[in-house]
């Protein structure tokens, strides 16, 4: 990849983690790239129609072009017609948020969700960021999937990140991930308690196509205080049965059938 795209690449991530606009010295310091290059990446970009500028105070922002052609390509694929229905029956009966992440090579993105929460906490994060294999229920569930040596080689890759930024029981070695996700592998789903977020509890289950692969993980998420162990516990065969319905409708979706 040239140094340019991989550039535009970078400017394009940062700007979709602040809906609310950088500024030119920031972002040219956040990327470490000089500022006159940070400007002509932007100006290119701008010219393409992916980035706006502020008239009022100069910040920089993604247009909603990008998104577009998100939420385009997923609609074109299929996985949302197929999952969406599945996805809210396990909310409705869950009464928390659940999500649909698919497996894009060593990446793990959300395309898909369903809110269950109606009243009290609602736990509703990002959408279409890679997910942290180290320390969400999500990451450990795929991972449960992989042979012992690929998902070690695959978290020593990735990293476990900064401690600081997930929850206070977020494991701190490999090993620690590792623990994780052979509970998982026994139990069938993946189960977490302040890992990802402080105060935050979730659990998922892989979703494993008829070649034995899995291509997706489906989640429920919610607050410590409402879904608990107990409860977890409860939901972990509903959760199971819409991992399989996924799978045996993944078929109609391009997007699944290219990861067969």
């Amino acid at each position: 990849m040239s140094a340019v795209m991989e550039r535009s690449f970078k400017v394009l991530e940062e700007l979709a983690q602040h809906p609310q606009g950088r500024p030119l010295s920031t972002l040219a310091a956040e990327l470490d790239i000089p500022l006159s290059a940070t400007h002509r990446l932007l100006t290119e970009l701008i010219r393409c129609g992916y980035v706006r500028q502020d008239a009022r105070d100069g910040h920089y922002f993604l247009t909603i072009k990008l998104v577009s052609l998100g939420l385009s390509y997923l609609s074109n694929s299929g996985v949302v017609d197929i999952s969406q229905p599945l996805l809210d029956q396990l909310a409705a009966a869950s009464g928390e948020l659940v999500r649909l992440g698919v497996v894009d090579d060593e990446e793990l993105i959300f395309v898909a969700k369903a809110q269950g929460a109606t009243h009290g906490l609602r736990y509703d994060p990002d959408m279409g960021l890679s997910v942290a294999l180290s320390c969400s229920a999500a990451g450990h569930a795929w991972l449960s999937t992989l042979p012992e040596d690929d998902a070690l080689a695959l978290v020593a890759k990735k990293g476990l990140g900064k401690p600081e930024q997930f929850g206070p029981r977020a494991p701190t070695t490999i090993q620690g991930v590792m623990d994780y996700v052979k509970a998982a592998r026994e139990r069938g789903f993946s189960m977490i308690n302040e890992v990802f977020a402080p105060g935050m509890t979730a659990m998922a289950a892989p979703v494993v196509n008829a070649q034995g692969t899995a291509i997706g993980v489906i989640t429920i998420a919610g607050p410590a205080v409402r879904l608990t162990e107990e409860r977890m516990r409860a939901l972990g065969p509903v959760l199971c049965q819409t991992a399989a319905d996924v799978a045996q409708a993944s078929g109609a979706s391009a997007l699944f059938k290219r990861r067969a």
